[in-house]
């Protein structure tokens, strides 16, 4: 239900923006920046294959189109994630920075048991390390191990980060602007993590509406945490195969050297193509 009423909430800022002239991250104070810098998501098995060659391939390629950060999908067992983590360190050295997502598939032991594992490895962040509902677990993993906890895709309202804030149960929120509530919801989540020392990076994952969703948001967030030399947010991109997210609007939304600008038309600065709707509408 939240996520429907997300969808409403993100169309009616649209449709303020295109009555006023005006992008999004204007009518909502901005903008502080107009290119985000982003990291490559991908990495999704295939198959049977070993990871070890074809993830670590992929991963090399973000490094080669410019993108200065990678985040991992794992959750596949301590010891397979542990050698690929480390081999994917290997491969493009300590001038790419590394994150991991789990997608909740570890319990707490396991988490614990991977973080010192590859503590070594320069990770960014851990994200997702057990099922989002667990607080508990979260507060284990981030006190049993060194590398940064992050979650939210899969939280919902200010309410239910309110209680992560709290209790101090992740080091990085990751709200999902077109679930958590839309960019209303979204912008109050950033603030109150801003206000609590806690990093704020959207989670963005599905199609090109969402991305530039993503961005307004982007454009208009502070550096984060408040400190001497705050660091900008950062913009997930994903690199995986999906042929419906860029080909509904009839301009892609693309990255130049791992950084993508934030649109700035009217609204959230995009347009929809009615043809591509249909060739991938499904037949009655």
């Amino acid at each position: 239900m939240v996520t429907a009423l997300s969808g409403v909430d993100v169309a009616l800022w649209d449709l303020k923006g295109k009555h006023f002239g005006a992008p999004i991250h204007v009518l909502m104070g901005g903008p502080v920046r107009r290119e985000v810098r982003a990291y490559a998501t991908g990495t999704y098995r295939r198959g049977k294959a070993d990871p070890l060659g074809y993830v670590v391939d992929e991963v090399k390629g973000y490094a080669r189109e410019g993108f200065s950060a990678v985040k991992l999908k794992i959750g596949f067992g301590v010891g397979p994630d542990t050698a690929l983590i480390r081999a994917c360190r290997a491969a493009v050295g300590p001038g790419v920075a590394l994150m991991l997502d789990a997608n909740h598939g570890y319990d707490a032991i396991e988490a614990v048991a991977l973080g010192r594992a590859v503590a070594g490895c320069d990770i960014g962040w851990f994200e997702e390390p057990v099922v989002p509902d667990d607080i508990g677990s979260y507060l284990e993993v981030r006190r049993g191990q060194p590398i940064p906890v992050a979650g939210g895709e899969t939280w919902f309202t200010r309410w239910n980060f309110r209680e992560v804030l709290e209790q101090r149960a992740v080091d990085i929120v990751q709200p999902d602007v077109c679930a958590v509530g839309g960019l209303s919801e979204a912008k109050k989540i950033a603030d109150m993590a801003a206000a609590y020392g806690v990093r704020c990076v959207p989670h963005v994952w599905g199609t090109g509406i969402g991305l530039a969703t993503a961005l307004q948001l982007l454009a208009v967030l502070p550096h984060n945490p408040p400190r001497h030399t705050p660091l900008e947010p950062l913009l997930e991109f994903d690199r995986s195969e999906h042929p419906f997210r860029q080909a509904i609007m009839t301009q892609p939304i693309e990255h130049s050297g791992g950084f993508v600008k934030v649109p700035d038309g009217p609204g959230l600065g995009i347009a929809i193509d009615p043809s591509a709707l249909l060739r991938f509408a499904k037949s009655p």
